[in-house]
């Protein structure tokens, strides 16, 4: 892959200003769910497959974990993509769809009528993939992971396949750099809009591997406006997806 660094700095959001980020974004500007989820999951499934499938998805397998909120919905989006592009892809979704929120359940109706295999509840099989995609839990995370999420987080700890995780690895407190057990172990982290505070915590980078930051379509305009009012410039002018650390 011909990794596009990040070029000069850019502000490192606490959880409280990512969830004002996510307020405005469909409040006042109107950018909803569905459009951020399927630019966060175009981008992961680009940098599955240019730095994870040797820019080629066909014959290659790919399990995604997806939990019930937005980061889950983002990595059945990038599913499709996989899907579409050639890979053999199964998805383990951790709860029915009328248990998830509507536009990540949304995602996995779309995945059920494309054929893609899915499971609910229930850990891989033993055979492991090429790669997996972590998006059980994001930022919002309340306290250690447990039932299904602990059973794949510890599946995927256990293989010896490579981990790209979504905005951040499943069990990771982005907003205090708490790391959380179990914690997926991320060869490569893809996080969304802007990094989190957490990622600089000591320790960080163990468990976040290669941190990768996607443009979801978050205004420049937005940033600077109050409550937030921070200067953000054109991150993404030579890429949709660049690397951080």
């Amino acid at each position: 892959m011909s990794t596009v660094w990040m070029e000069g700095d850019v502000p490192y959001l606490t959880s409280e200003q990512m969830r004002e980020v996510d307020r405005v974004m469909t409040e006042d500007f109107h950018i909803d769910l569905g459009r951020m989820m399927e630019n966060a999951g175009r981008g992961l499934a680009h940098l599955a497959r240019e730095r994870f499938l040797a820019k080629d998805p066909r014959d290659k397998s790919v399990i995604v974990l997806a939990g019930t909120g937005g980061n889950g919905g983002g990595a059945m989006a990038a599913a499709r993509r996989l899907h579409g592009w050639g890979a053999t892809v199964g998805v383990v979704a951790t709860r029915e769809p009328e248990h998830m929120d509507a536009v990540p359940g949304e995602q996995l109706r779309i995945l059920e009528m494309m054929d893609v295999p899915l499971s609910v509840g229930e850990v891989p099989p033993s055979r492991p993939p090429d790669l997996i995609i972590d998006g059980v839990i994001g930022y919002s995370l309340q306290g250690a992971p447990r039932g299904i999420a602990k059973e794949l987080i510890d599946w995927a700890n256990g293989t010896v396949v490579p981990v790209l995780s979504l905005d951040v690895p499943s069990g990771f407190d982005a907003g205090r750099g708490l790391v959380f057990a179990p914690i997926v172990k991320a060869t490569a982290t893809m996080t969304l809009a802007l990094p989190k505070v957490g990622f600089r915590e000591d320790g960080a980078a163990d468990v976040v591997g290669e941190l990768y930051l996607a443009d979801i379509g978050v205004p420049r305009e937005l940033y600077a406006r109050e409550p937030l009012s921070l200067t953000v410039g054109p991150v993404f002018a030579r890429s949709d997806v660049v690397r951080v650390a």
